[in-house]
């Protein structure tokens, strides 16, 4: 059965950063006869520089990219015909793309509202596995957020347990559970990470397994095919670092299986564009389980791209207008054997902003140099670029993926000694990186082996990252000093603010004329500056901010947006802060560890702090992360949160304690 021809017109990329450049190149090589359009906020337009959209539109805050009614309207006013979502934000929404069609006549790009809120819950789409014959893990049959309930299954299966909320995604709302004592905590924090607040419980599989995920594509019609399969098995926290393809699972029968069940699952559902089954696979038992559903283009798209040679997101674009699989040469032919197409493999490595020394904390900053070499089966996709005219500037309000480095070879180990010489030559600065846990991943032992799992990395961690550390450091001992590194030293001279700008920080500003005459009346002038909203702080090279101004003149406070840009000449300026910086030295400190947004204090003025109790909870990019108090004692003065959540910096100070009295007994989470 065909489907009809519906040639796409205008084009909107409702998303930002990498995949939004990926995409826009995309269509602009498909076809010119698509219009491109794409999205961006005052600080962050990088992705449209690097995409070279026909139009860019201007959105007034990162919240709009959540906004159907407002994505709705722009659909409308135009004339957009098809709306590719990319991943992340509304991109597994199945509200969106109804509204988007019924309202705007705009198609979303991906398998359809109705098959999007089927497969986008993971407790639905588990059960659309049972019902295919798919194995699964066992687990609770409803979402809920009934601790009590919880408990009972998890007493009945045995922990370990995993407790997933039913929309979360890229690791968010997901908890292992290994004792009983752990439950309650983790799953308040799964409900936290949760759009609908509502989990599940499911028995988990943690031992000697393998994330492997099946790369299907649809044409809506109930024909699917799979262009084999990826390995995501080394990570952290269930977030991915690196993925490769194919899987690293020598039983090519065992895989088979799994494509089986991938490819059962979407013909019953007659899928629609590309999607990503994802299953727990064991070598050793042997034995699998089927995961969940991303109905989207997945992050890790490149690496298959890589190994069977087809563009992913052109085909989505063809599939849109009409095309059947045969027309896209994913003939039944192309799926015949149980091994990839060509002998080559496949390595993505994710490169972020972030500290791994300091719990992998988020890297605020603007990027000052980024360099990662070309060459033969290297790959880079990124919307990183220095010498353009809209710096990458790391903040708390997006993703902190920075580059998706990809290398491929015709050998396993090649490719890893690809891989080495690639992270050995990038060169970032200007804000913190994963790049020394990426060169101790690809440098040990047992990733170079191919004998990883799931759980290899978290075992591990200390290890690579010494490993990585030592890497970087020779690489440093036996560099010699150059123009580019010349430069970027002058570049740092004038880093992103260390000074903590904040939502109701205020000056009085006093103006005395220092020669005065018949028109200075009057000897001094005092004005009023209070900040509202800090867009940008690289402080003293430029802030960008909107403030209520008052003077003696005007009794009321009149709404400015101030931009402050240095000259050749550099600026400097004393400035004071409503927080105060903490002192890492002192002892009766409690310093907030990472930037973010403050969501909780869990701790008051008087109330006595043991060592290692949870004090806070900061959100980074939807997750939220533990502080805890590095010693005990009685807290003296506590910092008074005035929103239910408050953008606070690396640095500040949280809490500050008296001296030690003695072992203090836990009141607080732990």
């Amino acid at each position: 059965m065909s489907r009809p021809v519906r040639p796409i017109k205008r084009l909107l990329v409702a998303n930002r950063g990498e995949i939004s450049v990926r995409i826009l190149q995309a269509a602009r090589e498909l076809s010119p006869q698509i219009e491109t359009f794409a999205l961006y906020t005052a600080d962050d337009r990088s992705h449209c520089d690097l995409g070279q959209p026909h139009t860019a539109i201007q959105i007034a805050s990162p919240s709009a990219y959540l906004d159907i009614g407002l994505l709705v309207d722009l659909a409308r006013r135009h004339s957009i015909d098809t709306i590719h979502p990319g991943y992340g934000f509304l991109s597994e929404n199945a509200d969106f793309a109804h509204r988007m069609w019924h309202e705007a006549g705009a198609v979303v790009i991906g398998p359809g509202w109705e098959n999007l809120a089927r497969t986008g819950d993971k407790l639905q789409a588990k059960q659309l596995a049972e019902q295919c014959g798919v194995p699964v893990l066992k687990a609770i049959s409803q979402p809920t957020s009934d601790l009590q309930q919880i408990r009972d299954f998890a007493k009945e299966v045995g922990y370990p347990v995993m407790i997933k909320a039913v929309d979360g995604g890229g690791g968010r709302g997901i908890r292992l559970v290994r004792e009983d004592s752990e439950l309650a905590n983790s799953v308040y924090r799964a409900i936290g990470e949760s759009p609908s607040r509502s989990v599940f419980v499911e028995k988990a599989a943690v031992d000697e397994f393998h994330h492997v995920e099946i790369q299907v594509i649809g044409d809506g019609t109930g024909q699917v095919r799979h262009l084999w399969e990826r390995d995501c098995s080394v990570q952290r926290r269930f977030q991915k670092v690196i993925e490769c393809a194919p899987a690293l699972v020598d039983n090519r029968a065992l895989i088979s299986e799994v494509i089986s069940s991938a490819l059962k699952i979407a013909s019953q559902i007659k899928y629609l564009s590309l999607g990503t089954f994802e299953f727990l696979v064991s070598e050793k038992s042997p034995e699998f389980y089927f995961l969940e559903i991303n109905p989207r283009l997945q992050v890790e798209h490149t690496i298959t791209e890589c190994i069977t040679g087809a563009d992913l997101v052109q085909s989505q674009l063809q599939l849109a207008q009409g095309c059947s699989l045969d027309q896209l040469g994913f003939g039944k032919e192309s799926n015949a054997t149980a091994n990839p197409p060509r002998k080559s493999f496949s390595i993505q490595l994710r490169l972020c902003a972030e500290d791994p020394r300091n719990n992998f904390s988020l890297s605020i900053g603007k990027v000052t140099q980024f360099h990662v070499p070309s060459g033969h089966g290297v790959r880079l996709d990124t919307n990183v670029d220095t010498s353009g005219s809209s710096p990458v500037v790391v903040g708390t309000h997006f993703d902190n993926l920075l580059a998706k480095i990809i290398v491929t070879a015709s050998s396993w180990e090649a490719t890893v000694r690809k891989a080495q010489r690639v992270l050995a030559d990038s060169k970032i600065s200007g804000v913190k990186t994963n790049i020394d846990l990426l060169r101790g991943i690809v440098t040990h032992e047992e990733f170079v082996a191919g004998r990883v799992n799931t759980q290899w990395l978290g075992s591990n961690l200390e290890q690579v990252l010494g490993l990585g550390e030592s890497v970087s450091a020779s690489l440093r001992h036996n560099a010699s000093p150059s123009a580019t590194e010349v430069q970027s030293v002058s570049q740092q001279s004038l880093p992103s603010s260390n000074l903590l700008f904040r939502r109701g920080d205020a000056w009085s500003i006093t103006l005395e004329p220092l020669q005065k005459g018949p028109s200075n009346q009057q000897d001094k002038i005092s004005h009023h500056l209070q900040l509202s909203r800090v867009l940008r702080n690289e402080f003293p090279s430029s802030l960008a901010a909107e403030i209520e101004y008052t003077t003696p003149l005007s009794q009321t406070a009149i709404p400015y947006r101030l931009q402050l840009a240095a000259t050749n000449t550099a600026a400097s300026a004393l400035v004071s802060s409503s927080h105060r910086r903490g002192d890492m030295n002192n002892p009766r400190h409690v310093v907030l560890p990472l930037s973010g947004k403050l969501i909780e204090v869990l701790v008051s003025e008087g109330e006595e702090v043991a060592e290692n109790q949870v004090v806070a909870f900061v959100k980074q990019m939807k997750m939220e992360l533990e502080v805890r108090s590095p010693r005990s004692g009685r807290a003296k003065w506590v910092y008074e949160m005035e929103d239910d959540e408050e953008d606070v910096a690396e640095g500040m100070l949280l809490a500050e304690l008296d001296e030690d009295k003695g072992r203090v007994e836990v009141k607080g989470k732990l």
